[in-house]
């Protein structure tokens, strides 16, 4: 498996982890009944899962991205050391993301939100010159 198709995989580990970790701590916020019901009312959160949660939807958004780099990649055969640097720098990110958004560490997720997003644009635009 090449290695930037490893790292995708990895990040989608890193979504599933994130989902439940969202989940735990709306479960501490509200309950286990309500986290399992059709959630037709939204109950008050705490401002750290807020912040899991917008984290959990950010990474879906660049998640998106991410897998289209990483397929342009592998289905143009325009893997390099520079696209695998972007792909693990990108899982990389995704990963610091979690606790910068968690206790709001700010400039620093927007930041890292950045170079995860750089390295995605890096690996997609490489492929239009390979």
């Amino acid at each position: 498996m090449a290695a930037e198709t490893t790292a995708l995989a990895l990040a989608a580990l890193l979504q599933a982890a994130q989902i439940g970790l969202a989940a735990a701590s709306m479960n501490r916020d509200v309950g286990a009944k309500w986290n399992a019901s059709p959630r037709d009312t939204q109950p008050e959160f705490s401002a750290l899962t807020g912040r899991l949660r917008r984290a959990v939807n950010n990474h879906f958004e660049a998640l998106i991205l991410f897998t289209i780099a990483v397929l342009l990649v592998v289905l143009g055969d325009a893997g390099s050391p520079l696209t695998v640097f972007c792909a693990w720098l990108y899982l990389l990110a995704r990963l610091l993301y979690i606790p910068a958004y968690a206790f709001g560490w700010s400039p620093w997720r927007s930041a890292i939100w950045a170079v995860g997003f750089i390295a995605t644009m890096v690996m997609i635009l490489t492929t239009l010159f390979t």
